[in-house]
């Protein structure tokens, strides 16, 4: 975990990537996402700056702060041992981790800036998932999506994106994204973001039967959190008339259904999305 939070210097270097465009701009998986809003047109021309130098909020690091890092630290690495094991078992060949990102207020990615205000993402660029923890504030007190494991499911999906990248499969999507309308691009991307719901309730099975650490009422967090952030319950929630072909992450129901299909059969050929016939 490269946490970022209350750096004086609010400095944070990483690798330059020139020229990102086109495919690569195309490639990039915003969980602003789990407000159900596709903020991928904000990083249209945006990039990181030929020093590679990234820059962070020094806000003062609070107790809530600690306790939300120490928390998310905790669920990491329960995602790192679970897909080891299910790559092994499952897969084949070895997980390679991801970085997971702690910021607070503003940070800079590969994939462009990030707010606590755009929610948490996933940037294929630099495989690593970032995350200012107030957005568990935000789902609690204005999504109605409290708990530790409404919580912790955030942090699990964002890792699922990183499993799609390690199996290839966000990037061919993404591929096929560049190359077809807008609405058949976003209806790919619904079966990204469910694919990674799926993912998420598979971590969630085994997490239950390794470390034994789900308390009654977990997995309904869990179910409850994939509702809230569905596309249709965000928009009629902003004053809006749900509409389909402007969904980028899948319906309420869409989301719980492809989560409890990965808690019941903890399988990643369950999770299969893309070669559904119904969503």
């Amino acid at each position: 975990m490269e946490d970022r939070r209350g750096r004086s210097d609010g400095m944070s270097r990483g690798k330059a990537v020139g020229g990102v465009g086109g495919l690569g701009l195309i490639a990039i998986v915003v969980i602003g996402g789990l407000l159900g809003v596709d903020v991928s047109p904000l990083l249209n021309g945006v990039g990181v700056g030929s020093g590679g130098v990234s820059t962070s909020g020094a806000a003062p690091i609070t107790a809530a702060d600690k306790r939300a890092g120490d928390f998310v630290s905790v669920t990491l690495a329960d995602t790192e041992e679970i897909w080891s094991e299910i790559f092994t078992t499952q897969v084949g060949v070895p997980y390679e981790p991801a970085v997971l990102v702690l910021f607070k207020g503003v940070t800079q990615s590969p994939c462009g800036g990030a707010s606590g205000a755009s929610g948490p993402f996933y940037c294929p660029a630099d495989q690593k998932a970032y995350l200012d923890t107030a957005f568990f504030v935000t789902m609690e007190r204005q999504m109605g999506a409290g708990g530790d494991f409404a919580a912790a499911y955030v942090v699990a999906h964002e890792i699922a994106h990183h499993v799609q990248n390690e199996l290839g499969i966000l990037g061919q999507a993404n591929q096929l994204r560049a190359q077809v309308s807008e609405a058949q691009s976003n209806a790919i991307s619904v079966r990204i973001e469910l694919q990674a719901d799926c993912y998420s309730g598979i971590w969630a099975r085994y997490a239950q039967e390794r470390f034994g650490s789900l308390e009654r009422g977990d997995i309904a967090e869990a179910i409850n959190a994939a509702k809230q952030i569905g596309d249709d319950t965000l928009q009629r929630n902003a004053g809006r008339v749900p509409s389909p072909h402007t969904f980028t992450h899948g319906t309420s129901a869409q989301r719980q259904r492809w989560f409890e299909t990965g808690f019941e059969a903890a399988t990643l050929a369950a999770c299969d999305t893309f070669g559904a016939e119904r969503l």
